[in-house]
């Protein structure tokens, strides 16, 4: 994977979609030597999140097969929230 400053993103922005867009290429971006965001090309956005809401289902499924209920807190402390 690339990786480039966002101050070089900022010089670079057209050049850097079109990468992405065309190439496929995914950016990682730093800020003071820390990474702190990535480009991807949209599919591979989309991807991540179907891979999200299988995740979810399958702990709804599990959640719904245990008996009694769930503290609210307690699903958003396994879901991340």
């Amino acid at each position: 994977m690339t990786r480039m400053t966002t101050s070089e993103l900022k010089k670079e922005l057209g050049d850097v979609i079109n990468r992405v867009v065309y190439r496929g290429e995914r950016i990682e971006l730093r800020r003071r030597g820390k990474d702190v965001a990535a480009i991807v090309p949209f599919a591979d956005l989309r991807l991540i999140e179907e891979i999200e809401d299988q995740l979810l289902q399958e702990k709804a499924k599990k959640a719904l097969k245990e008996k009694g209920r769930i503290p609210l807190s307690k699903v958003k402390k396994e879901l991340g929230f």
